[in-house]
């Protein structure tokens, strides 16, 4: 996994933290979906309610786009955080547009797969969030089932987390993303957003969320 380049990665985990869309705390950690407990919440929808936020995750994408795959067939986004910053991309690209959920519905059509694309176009997945991958990789394998050739996947933040590094290697999927876990913590600290002493325990988090969960939750 790797980001589109240093500067960019520093202005959007810049952008990131000034409106909130991720959050950083130690002393009164977030509670996920599964449970666990994590001093880190992100929540990159936030973006889309600030223009000139907005704009900039479009370009950033759009240039990594044209840069490394300018002659892919079709923009997916991926259910439901990458829907509207797919749409952006493809609009702004010229191609078309769908997007694919990781399960298919439980009801009506029960598609995975929203929009028409066919077997042996290529497709570039967009996606706001890459944590552990696994929901994200779901998609890869519809669109692969479906004949696809996926090029790469383009997301705006990574937690950088090696459960993902390994799953994304395994299923030989290519990922940038405009910023990530790194990238963040050190802007944070610059900007005052952490104290010196939070840093060791973000740093444990990112090597074992599990641990450092469970830890917490003693």
């Amino acid at each position: 996994m790797k980001n589109i380049n240093n500067n960019t990665a520093i202005e959007a985990a810049r952008f990131l933290l000034q409106i909130k869309a991720i959050k950083l705390n130690n002393e009164n950690p977030f509670t996920w979906a599964s449970g666990r407990k994590s001093p880190i919440y992100c929540d990159n929808r936030v973006t889309l309610s600030y223009p000139e936020i907005r704009t900039f995750i479009r370009q950033s994408f759009v240039k990594m786009a044209n840069e490394l795959y300018p002659d892919v067939d079709v923009i997916a986004g991926v259910a439901t955080g990458g829907i509207a910053q797919g749409v952006l991309v493809a609009q702004d690209m010229g191609k078309a547009f769908i997007y694919v959920r990781p399960e298919e519905k439980k009801h009506g059509l029960t598609n995975k797969i929203e929009g028409d694309v066919k077997s042996g176009q290529s497709v570039l997945v967009i996606e706001d969030l890459i944590s552990t991958g696994k929901s994200s990789l779901q998609v890869v394998d519809a669109l692969r089932e479906k004949g696809c050739i996926v090029k790469g996947m383009l997301a705006i933040f990574t937690y950088q987390l090696e459960v993902a590094a390994l799953a994304f290697k395994e299923k030989d999927v290519e990922l940038l993303t405009i910023t990530n876990y790194d990238t963040l913590i050190k802007v944070a600290k610059q900007e005052n957003y952490i104290k010196e002493d939070d840093i060791s325990s973000l740093s444990l988090w990112r090597e074992n969320p599990e641990k450092w969960s469970d830890d917490r939750m003693k």
